[in-house]
């Protein structure tokens, strides 16, 4: 027995459950990318760094909105049923996962965009500069 299966996997049920769940709350960087490409974004794509950071570089497409000034007011400007997709510099910050919580606060739906930059940057893809 490895390491691996000493402890039993999910029943096909159970993991349905997890994966569902775990894909309504997140994307990636490539199904972003691919979205806006084919014209097909259904979501408002948030960069939730600091305005300085969003002006050195950012993922085309992308509105500025840092985590710390989302507030009903601000949100105001979106219909309450718009999708916003967040992220920051990676997976070492969790600026994407404090906008996600104050999004869903609110009400609004949101799913974190996986990688952030860093994962922007990993799948080849280019970056935006003011």
């Amino acid at each position: 027995m490895s390491v691996v299966s000493e402890t039993a996997a999910a029943s096909a049920a159970d993991a349905v459950a997890h994966f569902s769940r775990k894909l309504s709350v997140e994307t990636d960087c490539w199904d972003v990318h691919a979205s806006m490409r084919d014209g097909a974004a259904d979501f408002v794509l948030l960069d939730v760094r600091t305005a300085a950071l969003y002006a050195a570089s950012h993922v085309p497409g992308a509105t500025n909105l840092p985590h710390r000034e989302i507030d009903q007011a601000r949100m105001a400007a979106w219909p309450a049923e718009t999708l916003f997709v967040v992220y920051c510099a990676g997976p070492h910050c969790n600026g994407a996962d404090k906008a996600a919580l104050r999004l869903a606060r609110l009400g609004r739906p949101v799913k974190i965009m996986i990688g952030g930059m860093t994962g922007w940057v990993d799948d080849g893809l280019k970056l935006d500069r003011l």
